[in-house]
């Protein structure tokens, strides 16, 4: 069974809270799971204990068992320490948009354009 730790959405529209779940990978993000494993809500301050909530030693059990952290749960394994920190890389997202590119692409022929005419002269 492929298993996941990963986010159940609650809450009502606009404001949301999230169960940490253990559940087989297959499941509806907020059908059945195995395990509540902790809580999180996104509207408390970064700052807040209340923010994320876990118990730690049932999330290291199913991490021994196999069980796969979606990547924001990986980050909050991180933060608590359970989990080593993962070197994580978008190359893509840095590189400009097509547009972008035409754009930059067209000043820098505007700007060539009148240091040829002052070299040729």
């Amino acid at each position: 069974m492929a298993m996941k730790i990963r986010l159940a959405r609650g809450g009502s529209k606009k404001r949301p809270h999230y169960a940490i779940v253990a559940t087989d990978s297959r499941m509806p993000r907020d059908g059945r799971f195995l395990e509540k494993l902790g809580t999180y809500n996104p509207l408390l301050a970064k700052d807040s204990e209340d923010r994320i909530k876990m118990d730690v030693e049932r999330v290291q059990y199913w991490l021994s068992q196999g069980a796969q952290p979606t990547d924001r749960v990986a980050r909050f394994l991180e933060a608590a320490g359970v989990k080593e920190k993962a070197e994580r890389k978008n190359l893509k997202k840095g590189e400009p948009g097509k547009a972008a590119k035409e754009r930059a692409e067209k000043k820098a022929a505007r700007a060539a354009a009148p240091a040829e005419e002052a070299a040729s002269e």
